[in-house]
């Protein structure tokens, strides 16, 4: 079955309802720190393929794949740098299957964990410190699984978390150049003492979208750092440089708050619906969840639009 552009259809009017959290999804489900996520596509696939159902049957228009961390740059800490195609195929595939054929998969590409070689510098003196990339290699990672997302079945790259302006520029690039997958790009805010929202590379949400639309992303948005409240704040401020793209949201469930050596997020499913169409209104076109939220969030977001 043929799906339409997520773009064109918010553009039509109707606003979506995309997952929640996976990471602390899979910890519950027996992740241990250490472990790599994305292997489990491989080695763990029902267990995946639950978390995707869950939230398609809560009532999301769209799922996540369990990649996050996919790219070359994150899977070679675990020796893994060789099965690239193999765990993101496989993940776009699972949540493919959990969503059918009348949903969407945004396939998740998160950041690579590096520094990108300042232009005009020698990249031969950044020889032997991984901690830096060159622009081609990091276009590179990102495009390498780009591509085996869209193989697996994947209808959008969701390039989320970001928090510098290069990277997010480079990753939007791949997908685009490479693949014919709709492009979704997230930052990742907080609020300093100056009441200013800034990711941790000192982005502001202008800047954010204002470099996301000049990339050519389809979708900009805002994931993680943040309850939804707090989003509404970013949204609007998003809102004041563009008015048109389509905006995601993927809220926290609150502040993560620490008991007992356990970081507990305290929004429950009724204090994320009660906001949501605030959200709505301040400009989010797609709302869903990140860390703390389950399908039971999810659901109470949809039924919060649904009657907003």
């Amino acid at each position: 079955m043929s799906r339409k552009k997520i773009a064109d259809v918010i553009k039509s009017g109707k606003v979506l309802v995309s997952d929640g959290a996976w990471g602390t999804f899979l910890q519950k489900k027996g992740l241990k720190a250490g472990e790599c996520p994305e292997l489990w596509c491989i080695e763990r696939p029902e267990d995946v393929k639950d978390i995707a159902k869950g939230y398609i049957d809560a009532g999301a228009d769209m799922v996540e794949t369990n990649s996050f961390g996919g790219t070359r740059c994150k899977l070679e800490h675990y020796g893994l740098s060789d099965k690239v195609a193999e765990i993101n195929e496989a993940a776009a595939k699972i949540s493919r299957e959990a969503a059918g054929d009348d949903k969407w998969v945004i396939a998740s590409i998160g950041p690579t964990g590096k520094m990108i070689i300042p232009e005009g510098e020698d990249e031969e003196d950044y020889e032997g410190d991984s901690l830096y990339i060159s622009a081609s290699e990091i276009y590179e990672a990102f495009k390498e699984q780009a591509t085996a997302l869209e193989k697996g079945g994947a209808d959008a790259a969701c390039i989320e978390t970001m928090s510098g302006i290069e990277e997010a520029f480079y990753a939007i690039k791949a997908v685009k150049e490479n693949t014919g997958l709709e492009v979704i790009c997230t930052f990742t805010f907080e609020k300093n003492n100056q009441g200013e929202y800034k990711t941790m590379m000192g982005v502001s949400p202008e800047l954010a979208v204002k470099t996301v639309v000049d990339a050519g992303a389809d979708i900009a948005g805002a994931n993680c750092g943040n309850g939804i409240e707090r989003m509404i704040e970013v949204i609007t401020a998003m809102r004041k440089i563009d008015k048109d793209i389509p905006i995601l949201v993927h809220a926290n469930a609150g502040l993560p708050q620490n008991i007992n050596g356990v970081d507990t997020f305290p929004e429950s499913p009724e204090d994320m619906a009660k906001t949501a169409p605030d959200l709505v209104k301040a400009g989010a076109d797609i709302i869903g969840g990140c860390c703390g939220t389950t399908p039971a969030h999810i659901g109470a977001i949809k039924a919060a639009i649904a009657v907003g």
